[in-house]
C-alpha cells in the first residue's frame, strides 16, 4: 500500500508538471463559462415572454405557437400598424412581422393580440440586450484589476476564483425567476469570466514561451472555447423545450465542479511571484501595436454579439421559429469557429498572423451583410457558418501575437496583456448587445448589421501594421537616435547664437 501511494503521488508530480494538463485545465474552463454563456440565449428571451405572461388564461405556452395555417403577409386591415399594402410595420422600426397565419383576416381580436405579440418582442430586444451586455460591462470593469493581480500572486489562484464564482452564477440561473435574479447572475458571471479567462491564456503564454507553440497551444484553449459556444445554444434551447429551464444549469454546476476538482489537484492554488518586473496597463494601452491587435478582437466580435439577443427575437418575429430553432441557428457559427481556432492557430503562424486578422474581418463584413436576407432557418446555415469561421480567423491569431508582442516589445510577464485582450474582447461583448435592442428598434435589423459589416471592412486595413512591429531594442535605438537628432539641433542653434 505504501509503495503504491508512493507511485501516485509521482505520478501526481509528474501530472502537475504537465504542460498538456495545464492547457486541457485551461481548455475546460473556458469551455464551461462559454458554454453558460451561450446556454441562456436561446432560454431567456423565450423565458422572459413566459413569466410576464403566466397568468393569461391562452399564452401559458411558448411565445411562438406553433400555427397549422399557411403563413401569409395579409392584405387588408384597419389595426394600428397596418398598412394599406398589408404589412405590419411597427412604426420607426421598419421590422415586418411574416408570422402573421390566415386566421388574422378573419379574426380581428386574433390580429390584434398577435401584432401586440410582435410589438413586444421587438421591445424585448432592449432588456435582453442589456442583460447580455452586463456580463461582458462587468468582465470589462474587472479586467484591469485581475491582470494585475496575476502579476502578484501569480495565476493559479485567480484561476480558481473564477470556477468558484461561475459555479455560484450557474445556481443562481438555475433557480431565478425573474429578470432582476438572472440579471445578477449573468453581471457575476463576467467576474468569473474575468479571472479564468485572464489567468488562463497567461498561464498557457507562460508555459509555451516558443511563439509557434504558443499559437497552437492558444488554439487549442479557444477550440474549447468554441466547443462550449457550439454546445450552449443547442443544449440550451434542446433541454428547455423538452425538460425545463432548471435542467440545463445544473448539469453545468455539476461539470463546473469536475473542472474545481482537477483545478485542486493539478494547479494547487498559491501565490506565486513573477521574477520579472511585469509592464504596467498603462504602458500597455500606450503601445499601438497591441491597440491594433486588441481592436481587432472587439470589431471582430461586435457583429455575433449583436446577434445574440437580436437573432432569437428576429427568427421569432419573421419565422415563427420554435425554441430549439433559436439555439440551433447558432450551430453553424459554433463549429466553424471551432475548425477557425484549431486551423489557424499553427497556419496563422505560417502565413502571418496579421494576414490571418485581416481576411477574417473582411469575411466577417460580408457574412453579417448577408444574414438579414434569409427567409428561413436554411437561409442562416452559410452566412453563420463563414461568420464564425472568420471570428476563430481573428480571435487565434490576435491572442498568441499579444503574447509575441509583449515578448519582443515590453517583458515575458502576460497577466497585463491578456487582461487588455479580454477588455477587447468584452467590449465586442458589451457594446453589441447593449446597442442591438435600440439599433434594431431605430434603423432595423439589417441596417444594424450592415453597418457592423462596413466598421469591420474599415478597420480591416490597420492589421498591415502588424506585419513587422519593431522590437524593444529597435525601439530604445530609435528613442536613442531622435534624442542624439534633438541634442545636435540644441547644440547647432548655440552655435548660430554664440559664434
Amino acid at each position: 500500500m505504501g509503495l503504491l501511494s508512493e507511485e501516485s503521488m509521482e505520478f501526481l508530480e509528474q501530472c502537475r508538471r504537465s504542460r498538456r494538463l495545464v492547457l486541457i485545465i485551461v481548455a475546460i474552463a473556458l469551455l464551461l463559462d462559454n458554454m453558460l454563456l451561450t446556454t441562456v440565449v436561446p432560454i431567456i428571451p423565450e423565458f422572459l415572454y413566459a413569466i410576464r405572461h403566466r397568468h393569461d388564461p391562452v399564452n401559458n405556452v411558448s411565445v411562438v405557437t406553433k400555427v397549422t395555417e399557411p403563413f401569409s403577409i395579409y392584405t387588408t386591415s384597419t389595426v394600428p400598424g397596418l398598412f394599406e399594402n398589408g404589412a405590419y410595420e411597427d412604426p420607426g422600426t421598419n421590422v415586418t412581422s411574416r408570422c402573421l397565419p390566415d386566421k388574422a383576416k378573419r379574426d380581428r381580436d386574433f390580429e390584434y393580440k398577435y401584432m401586440a405579440k410582435h410589438n413586444e418582442l421587438i421591445q424585448e430586444n432592449v432588456e435582453v440586450g442589456i442583460m447580455f451586455a452586463s456580463k461582458a460591462f462587468i468582465q470589462l470593469l474587472t479586467n484591469p484589476f485581475v491582470g494585475p493581480l496575476t502579476n502578484r500572486i501569480g495565476y493559479s489562484i485567480p484561476m480558481f476564483a473564477g470556477f468558484v464564482i461561475m459555479f455560484v452564477s450557474t445556481i443562481i440561473f438555475a433557480f431565478g425567476r425573474n429578470y432582476t435574479v438572472l440579471f445578477i447572475a449573468r453581471a457575476l458571471q463576467g467576474v468569473g469570466s474575468s479571472c479564468s479567462s485572464v489567468s488562463g491564456m497567461g498561464m498557457l503564454a507562460a508555459c509555451y514561451p516558443n511563439d509557434e507553440e504558443r499559437g497552437n497551444a492558444m488554439g487549442i484553449a479557444l477550440g474549447g472555447l468554441a466547443l462550449g459556444v457550439l454546445i450552449g445554444p443547442p443544449f440550451g434551447g434542446i433541454m428547455y423545450q423538452f425538460v425545463g429551464k432548471t435542467a440545463p444549469f445544473l448539469i453545468l454546476a455539476c461539470l463546473a465542479l469536475g473542472d474545481g476538482l482537477l483545478q485542486l489537484l493539478v494547479l494547487q492554488p498559491a501565490i506565486a511571484q513573477q521574477e520579472d518586473e511585469p509592464p504596467s496597463v498603462k504602458e500597455l494601452l500606450m503601445d499601438p501595436y497591441i491597440l491594433i491587435a486588441s481592436g481587432a478582437i472587439t470589431f471582430a466580435n461586435m457583429g455575433i454579439a449583436m446577434l445574440e439577443p437580436s437573432l432569437p427575437i428576429w427568427m421569432m418575429d419573421t419565422m415563427c421559429a420554435e425554441k430549439w430553432q433559436l439555439g440551433v441557428a447558432f450551430l453553424p457559427a459554433s463549429i466553424a469557429y471551432l475548425i477557425g481556432t484549431n486551423l489557424f492557430g499553427p497556419l496563422g503562424h505560417k502565413m502571418g498572423r496579421w494576414l490571418a486578422a485581416l481576411v477574417g474581418l473582411v469575411v466577417i463584413g460580408i457574412c453579417l451583410m448577408l444574414i438579414p436576407f434569409a427567409t428561413d432557418i436554411g437561409d442562416l446555415v452559410l452566412p453563420n457558418a463563414g461568420l464564425g469561421f472568420a471570428i476563430g480567423m481573428v480571435d487565434s491569431s490576435m491572442m498568441p501575437q499579444l503574447g509575441y508582442l509583449v515578448d519582443i516589445r515590453h517583458a515575458a510577464v502576460y497577466g497585463s496583456v491578456y487582461a487588455i485582450g479580454d477588455v477587447a474582447f468584452c467590449l465586442g461583448f458589451a457594446i453589441g448587445p447593449a446597442l442591438s435592442g435600440t439599433l434594431v428598434q431605430t434603423v432595423g435589423f439589417g441596417w444594424m448589421l450592415f453597418g457592423i459589416a462596413i466598421i469591420n471592412f474599415m478597420y480591416a486595413p490597420l492589421l498591415y501594421y502588424l506585419r513587422n512591429p519593431p522590437t524593444k531594442e529597435e525601439r530604445q535605438c530609435l528613442a536613442m537616435a531622435e534624442k542624439a537628432t534633438i541634442s545636435y539641433k540644441a547644440f547647432q542653434k548655440m552655435e548660430e547664437e554664440y559664434p
